[in-house]
């Protein structure tokens, strides 16, 4: 399923999000996260070690809602599942390509503690309230 219109804006905008996994015993654990997307996936980086990355390596499934950062109420929310990993090379240059969008500058490499990683999120389910 494509990422509809109004989703993928948001997404690519300066606008944070909340990433939702769930944990072990089915607790859901939510994260403010910068958000990028792709033509079908939203795209959220983390690193392995996380928590966030271990739910989703057991479990799959999670929520993302973006909002927009100048009407708080707009916003987009995506159900569905990771779908796949990236890892290596890629995944550095895109934690540096969304730092740029959301600092001007480079992520700052000396507090990353384990290997970056690209969660592309599959929807399964979109809704935008505009």
């Amino acid at each position: 399923m494509a990422l509809e219109a109004a989703v993928a804006a948001l997404a690519r905008g300066k606008n944070f999000a909340v990433l939702t996994t769930l944990l072990g015993d089915g607790t859901p654990m939510t994260h403010v996260m910068w958000v990028d997307c792709d033509d079908e996936n939203i795209l959220v980086n983390t690193e392995t070690h996380r928590i966030k990355f271990r739910n989703v390596e057991r479990d799959p499934r999670a929520t993302v809602t973006i909002w927009d950062a100048g009407s708080p109420y707009k916003y987009a929310e995506v159900r569905g599942r990771v779908a796949e990993t990236v890892a290596g090379a890629e995944a550095l240059e895109h934690i540096h390509a969304l730092a740029r969008k959301y600092t001007g500058g480079n992520y700052h490499e000396g507090s990353i503690h384990s290997e970056r990683v690209i969660l592309k999120i599959a929807p399964d389910r979109q809704n935008v309230r505009s």
